[in-house]
């Protein structure tokens, strides 16, 4: 499963170049970019996406997997969706990047409730800050992250920097991986 995810997210969500042409929202210049909607949204990328992540957490007592919008809640989705399918029913919440002003404030949309232990997920990480903000807000709502996992990583410090508030943090799939099947591809 891993290896086709790879090669579609090549197909569909990774863009490479020997010079850096691709401006991140940082405003850094990067060779190489990764958008996984795409993947994630496609009904197989979905399928190998929600498996991989179950796979990567079943063996933990959690109740939900979310991280922010929008880039984690196809991820989410995936794996709660896989997790009723095999029996082990985990609920999906997403993690809103501004805070409702109306009704019930609240960072977080789902059925999950304070105390419960989680896992947070994002599609990519470069600095992990988004995910630290989805952390810090799954705390900040009363839940326990019990793992992060990240669907691509950019190699680039970020998994580093969500270990220090969450140890228990990988990563499904890194930059070096896609590059050697981009190259091995002769480039899609």
């Amino acid at each position: 499963m891993k290896q086709e995810l790879i090669e579609i997210l090549c197909r569909k969500s990774f863009k490479y170049s020997q010079k850096p042409i691709f401006k991140l929202v940082s405003g850094k210049m990067s060779c190489f970019y990764i958008n996984c909607k795409p993947t994630t949204l496609s009904s197989r990328g979905m399928f190998l996406v929600g498996n991989l992540v179950f796979d990567s957490i079943m063996d933990l007592n959690v109740e939900g997997i979310g991280g922010l919008t929008f880039g984690a809640d196809p991820v989410a989705l995936a794996a709660a969706f896989v997790s009723e399918l095999r029996n082990r029913s985990i609920n999906a919440f997403s993690i809103r990047k501004t805070q409702k002003d109306h009704g019930i404030a609240k960072w977080i949309e789902g059925d999950i409730k304070p105390g419960q232990r989680v896992v947070i997920v994002d599609d990519v990480v470069t600095t992990g800050g988004s995910t630290i903000k989805a952390i810090e807000r799954a705390a900040f709502e009363g839940l326990t992250v019990l793992k992060v996992v990240i669907l691509v990583d950019r190699q680039e410090g970020g998994l580093e920097n969500i270990r220090e508030h969450v140890k228990n943090t990988t990563a499904i799939i890194t930059k070096d991986e896609l590059i050697k099947q981009w190259e091995n591809s002769g480039g899609y």
